[in-house]
């Protein structure tokens, strides 16, 4: 019975383990009129954006859509930060699964110019 009890709490914590590790945190800052990072790459998986305001002088935001599909209807939604980031601040978007393919990123209230992130 032991041996099961501790094979079990082995295998829960690799699970745990596991399943912490899927979400990676891709920090991005933003000073006045662009992004720092001016291209991303990434594997597929499942990531949340943090957005860093450094010095813009006003609240910023994040958006990430298909490349060549830029207008509203087709951003990820859920790349959006889930609170405007204000001046020296930092605001992080849900959870986002991206698969291969080109995306951009850009900010309609700094604004920045779109930059591009690969998914392989």
């Amino acid at each position: 019975m032991r041996k099961i009890v501790a094979l079990l709490v082995l295998v829960v914590g690799f699970a745990l383990q596991a399943n912490a590790q899927e979400v990676k945190t891709v920090a991005l800052e933003q000073t006045k009129g662009e992004f720092t990072q001016k291209s991303l790459t990434l594997n597929e998986g499942t990531y949340v954006f943090e957005i860093s305001n450094n010095e813009v002088g006003h609240d910023v935001g994040f958006v990430l859509a298909p490349q060549g599909k830029t207008d509203e209807a087709n951003h990820i939604k859920n790349a959006y930060v889930t609170s405007l980031v204000k001046n020296n601040g930092k605001s992080k978007s849900k959870k986002v699964t991206l698969t291969k393919g080109k995306y951009v990123y850009f900010c309609p209230l700094n604004p920045t110019p779109e930059y591009t992130l690969v998914v392989q």
